[in-house]
């Protein structure tokens, strides 16, 4: 139940802490006091979308907190799953930017506007003046319907099975048309397989590959060069060597060497042709040792090769070796998936006749209780709608068997006939406004006993409806506040005074801003505003005495 609202600065209420009993609250007013902000703060502070223009001009934010207690099940429920304590009391807050940001906190805590809206879903239910149009729709007249009849579980339970059946077909679908085009793709993936598999490709191979290739051409280019060396110094053919060379011209300084003349100017020279010989012999005897055929320009042609077939294949199935590696598997499960996809469909097909079975079933169960569940709300929407000043009214629900849906196998809508003789039709060709309020306060006080929504609030009701059709409202209206916590906006005096508590939103304006205001009424204050409602003239004795024959009489009446 919603205990205490307290708001600031939104649009034209500077600041208002309005306190509500749990029966009937009654809000009343001039046109234009700010009664649809009032609701719009509530919506606010429910989680519902807000926007910068709510703010008063001039401030940097609105506030509108509200205090409950007596919280339902659910609610207490969705509090503990989010982290929140409950000690018998709920703190709802939201503060709106003039950037148009929001904050909203629960009991006292920061959180988000969507968790904010789930908790505060099962608190309040609005009926706004234009939510009547909801009676127009043949979908909302169905969920009226199935939230009468207790069917939302059974409806949870089909949509389950239901969606099994959409996956399972969309499945079916699917397979059916890889079947069509099966043999083709087979033979593609037979052929994507047996060339990629033929180059036994590994994970990192191209980069391996690539390494060694440029290791081995690093290589070959150092070979080359000690070859070249050794093949200078020491010779392939012992003929046009470094050594070979040294050795013809030792060979001729030996010729003109004295052997026993130790200034021999030439033995020397041969001395030392002798020593180059030894050390340059030596120098190749070493670069030798480095030559090597690790690596032959064979293997090097063989790692080119492969590097080639490897960069064909990137090209060819636009993507890296090692993703090709892994798509390889994946062409082989799917070959496998299609060289056996009939007995899989086949599966699948069962699988599907066993559901379109349960789907079915459930459906025409859900069909004969939606059925049953009318029968027994006709009569008690009708009644209320007899004691709401509608003697002569007649509504059905009217059932055409439909394409089995998400929703079952029905199409349901409301019918009416507000006149004798005239036969039911559609909610929209027939009822006007007064009566579509009617109605729709009838629906909302038998779902009343439906559902667990601790407090109503009911945004001018009242439209297109007066005398004796208006003092029916109040009543049924203080008999729903008896039940559960009402909140009524009106422009009626049977309504007005039928509250248990009667708040007047006021606007007042001074030399620089206007202001509205929210405050509660005693008695003789009830008087003068029933008055103002009856004749504009607050002061009015007639119009006075009206008003007080109303008050006396709202005991009487409920």
């Amino acid at each position: 139940m919603l205990k205490e609202l307290d708001i600031e600065n939104l649009a034209v209420i500077e600041k208002a802490t309005i306190s509500f009993c749990d029966k009937l609250n009654v809000f009343s007013g001039e046109t234009g006091a700010g009664k649809s902000i009032l609701i719009g703060g509530i919506n606010a502070v429910l989680g519902g979308r807000t926007g910068r223009d709510i703010v008063r001009t001039g401030e940097n934010k609105a506030v509108v907190t509200a205090l409950f207690d007596d919280v339902p099940k659910e609610t207490q429920r969705k509090l503990e799953e989010n982290g929140y304590s409950y000690d018998g009391e709920l703190l709802l807050q939201r503060e709106i930017s003039i950037d148009g940001k929001s904050t909203a906190r629960i009991n006292g805590k920061v959180t988000t506007a969507a968790v904010l809206k789930e908790i505060a879903a099962d608190l309040i239910d609005i009926h706004g003046q234009h939510d009547t149009a909801i009676l127009m729709s043949t979908d909302n007249q169905r969920q009226i319907l199935d939230s009468y009849g207790g069917l939302n579980e059974k409806l949870n339970a089909y949509k389950e099975v239901f969606h099994q059946f959409s996956q399972i077909s969309k499945q079916v679908k699917a397979l059916q048309q890889k079947i069509e085009d099966r043999d083709n793709r087979i033979e593609e993936l037979k052929e994507k397989i047996e060339e990629v598999s033929g180059y036994e490709l590994y994970a990192g191979e191209e980069k391996d590959v690539t390494e060694k290739l440029e290791k081995a051409r690093s290589f070959e280019s150092v070979q080359k060069a000690l070859s070249q060396a050794y093949g200078s110094l020491c010779g392939y053919d012992d003929e046009s060597s470094a050594v070979s060379l040294i050795q013809n011209a030792l060979h001729n300084l030996e010729k003109i060497t004295d052997p026993d003349n130790d200034a021999d100017e030439y033995g020397k020279l041969s001395k030392r042709l002798s020593e180059a010989i030894i050390e340059i012999d030596d120098i190749g005897s070493e670069i030798s040792k480095n030559i090597s055929d690790e690596y032959s320009s064979e293997s090097i042609s063989l790692l080119e090769n492969r590097l080639s077939d490897l960069l064909l294949l990137k090209r060819r199935y636009r993507r890296d070796i090692d993703q090709l590696i892994f798509d390889v598997e994946d062409w082989k499960q799917e070959l496998e998936d299609l060289q056996g996809s009939d007995d899989v469909l086949e599966e699948l097909n069962e699988k599907r006749r066993e559901l379109a079975e349960q789907v079915k079933s459930q459906a025409s169960e859900i069909s004969e209780l939606r059925k049953e569940a009318a029968e027994r709300l006709v009569k008690k929407i009708t009644d209320e709608l007899v004691f709401l000043d509608m003697p002569n009214i007649r509504f059905v629900f009217d059932f055409q068997k439909d394409k089995i849906s998400i929703t079952g196998m029905d199409k349901v809508e409301m019918l009416i006939s507000v006149n004798k003789g005239e036969e039911p039709k559609s909610m929209n060709k027939i009822a006007s406004g007064g009566e579509l309020s009617r109605i729709m306060l009838a629906v909302k006080n038998v779902l009343a006993s439906a559902d667990n929504v601790p407090t109503m609030i009911f945004d001018e009701i009242d439209t297109g409806i007066s005398g004796r059709a208006a003092q029916k409202v109040g009543v049924k209206l203080s008999e729903i506040g008896e039940k559960r916590q009402v909140l009524c906006v009106t422009h009626l005096a049977q309504i007005a005074a039928m509250g248990d508590r009667h708040l007047l939103i006021e606007k007042k304006s001074d030399e620089i801003r206007t202001y509205t205001t929210v405050h509660p009424l005693d008695f003789d204050m009830r008087k003068r505003e029933i008055a103002r409602i009856i004749s504009g003239d607050s002061d009015s004795a007639a119009a006075l005495l009206s008003a007080e024959e109303l008050l006396k009489r709202k005991g009487s009446a409920k």
